[in-house]
């Protein structure tokens, strides 16, 4: 007598990553988004990245603003930290944070009325100070919340959904951030995951303020014909600068290429950004021709994408203030508290 065939009707366990996670650990509430919002796009490409990289969730703090584009937080890493700031303050707390824990991975999603509008003093000063923070602007040229105003961001003759065309020129964040000494500039488009997952997975292991513009149109608002942030122009108008690759620190480096096709750039964890040149012979590391490149593509209305700018050179803000390896928050009262007699040496100095 043979026995027949022991068979199980369990489904296979779900593929897990580096350190034991599933995708499904890396997703959060349900979003209530519109539907095809390219903010939901780029939640996906968070959530892809972080799991790809093994980042562990309860080492990362979620920061945002206020917006539609402040809202996504609560769709990825929901075993993360996390605080919803003031409307255009975000980087202030992201500043106290890192000082209060080092050992945080700060992802931070902001729009472009949070951070070009009422939060344009507090982003020029978290790049001045190379804060280590992700920082996602997610860019549709409108206020979504209050009924598709132009933002800052509005290219000057584009046309909102009432036909009303903008008169006012816009504010380049890429453009500005290089120019305020940012060490990573990227930009992306919702609509181009490939691109988007790599740029975010370099924004990861970069050691500074890592700025990621991307264009995420607003499907009630801003998508129409006229639009300069609708998918359509987007998708008709995006130059990449070149195909992105990225290897992080726990993978070993195996390309083949062609001599003098690719460029390599590498993070202070030891990730590489693998980038193939295409049609444009640029360079990421060299500021004056990077802001050079984005002037010219924006006076012929052209819509980069890829690593605009890098420099991992540049000391972040918790090197300068040099804090102990210690993160501020796990030390004790009797560590951070001083004494009667350093007190008193304090206050005569000041006599």
């Amino acid at each position: 007598m043979v026995d027949a065939p022991v068979t199980s009707n369990q489904a296979p366990a779900p593929k897990t990553n580096r350190i034991g996670l599933t995708l499904a650990d890396y997703k959060g509430a349900p979003s209530t988004l519109c539907d095809g919002c390219g903010h939901d796009a780029i939640t996906a490409q968070i959530i892809k990245a972080c799991y790809e990289l093994g980042v562990e969730p309860h080492k990362v703090a979620k920061l945002s603003g206020i917006g539609c584009s402040s809202k996504t937080p609560a769709y990825f890493l929901s075993r993360a930290h996390g605080f919803n700031a003031v409307h255009g303050r975000m980087p202030s707390v992201a500043t106290g944070v890192s000082m209060a824990n080092r050992d945080l991975t700060l992802l931070a999603v902001s729009g472009d009325g949070d951070t070009a509008s009422i939060g344009l003093g507090q982003f020029c000063h978290i790049i001045r100070r190379n804060v280590p923070m992700i920082y996602i602007v997610e860019n549709n040229g409108v206020y979504g919340l209050t009924k598709g105003q132009f933002s800052a961001t509005a290219d000057f003759g584009s046309k909102s959904k009432s036909g009303v065309m903008n008169e006012l020129s816009s504010i380049d964040l890429c453009s500005l951030a290089i120019e305020l000494g940012a060490t990573f500039v990227g930009r992306s488009f919702a609509g181009d995951p490939k691109q988007l997952v790599a740029l975010i997975k370099a924004a990861v292991s970069h050691r500074g303020t890592a700025i990621l513009d991307v264009i995420s149109p607003c499907v009630t608002f801003n998508n129409h014909e006229g639009s300069t942030k609708s998918y359509k122009y987007a998708k008709e108008s995006e130059i990449p600068l070149h195909d992105l690759g990225f290897v992080p620190f726990f993978e070993q480096l195996t390309i083949e290429m062609e001599p003098g096709t690719i460029q390599e750039v590498e993070f202070h964890d030891g990730s590489k950004i693998i980038l193939k040149k295409l049609d444009k012979n640029y360079d990421p590391t060299n500021k004056l021709s990077a802001m050079n490149t984005l002037q010219k593509a924006i006076a012929e209305k052209q819509f980069l994408t890829g690593l605009l700018y890098v420099d991992e050179k540049k000391e972040d803000f918790t090197t300068i203030m040099d804090l102990v390896d210690e993160p501020l928050a796990t030390l004790s009262a009797e560590q951070t508290r001083p004494g009667k007699e350093v007190l008193e040496e304090i206050m005569n100095s000041l006599k």
